[in-house]
């Protein structure tokens, strides 16, 4: 278990980011707070310690990136959480994104196709204690034994938008995702508003790395 210290200076420059990311145009005061409560620099490697605050993104390990702030915010603004909502995360990643929706109120299930990251990410969360239910496999399938989901959040960029998941979104439900492939992917909301009607909304363009489909190929 390793120390985690969360000093003046950390929650002074987290208080600058929450600043910059207001500015940037995210208004949900539960958002602004949840990131607030958290530090990000638990889920970033020693070496960048110095940067944890700054709006970017950086190298977690496995090919992998701790998304930037502004991008976890957004993401998290457009699902309109409600405190109990059952949420499926794809792509746990440094377990960062997992933790706000936590520490939200949100019920977390979240799918990481990397061991390594399922595994790091696993042992922090606990260590926070958070109780998400995560679990190493293909995103693209989504879980359904607990479907359905109030909401779906998305967190790689995916060619395609997985049928399974849509699916698992229950009817009044959102499921937000980047589409698209080559590094540079369209940020999107679907709104199910019955069995058989999705709507779609664009909110520009992002950059995630690529949702991969058969975790067994690629260890």
């Amino acid at each position: 278990m390793m120390t985690l210290t969360d000093s003046y200076r950390h929650q002074g420059l987290r208080k600058l980011m929450l600043k910059e990311l207001a500015g940037l145009g995210i208004h949900d005061e539960r958002v602004l707070e949840a990131m607030k409560m958290l530090p990000r620099h638990y889920f970033m490697e020693g070496a960048f310690l110095e940067f944890a605050y700054e709006n970017k993104a950086f190298q977690i390990g496995a090919g992998q990136t701790i998304s930037q702030p502004f991008t976890v915010a957004f993401q998290t603004q457009l699902l309109q959480l409600e405190k109990g909502d059952k949420v499926l995360e794809i792509g746990t990643g440094s377990g960062y994104q997992c933790g706000v929706l936590c520490q939200m109120g949100a019920k977390v299930t979240s799918i990481e196709r990397q061991k390594l990251l399922h595994t790091n990410a696993k042992a922090l969360l606990t260590q926070l204690k958070y109780r998400p239910n995560l679990y190493y496999g293909d995103g693209f399938k989504g879980k359904s034994v607990f479907a359905p989901f109030d909401k779906v959040i998305v967190t790689c960029g995916a060619p395609h938008i997985p049928e399974d998941l849509v699916h698992q979104t229950k009817v009044g439900g959102r499921l937000v995702m980047p589409l698209g492939k080559d590094g540079v992917q369209e940020m999107i909301l679907l709104e199910k508003v019955s069995d058989n009607e999705v709507v779609r909304t664009n909110y520009g363009k992002f950059s995630f790395v690529p949702m991969l489909e058969n975790r067994e190929n690629r260890r």
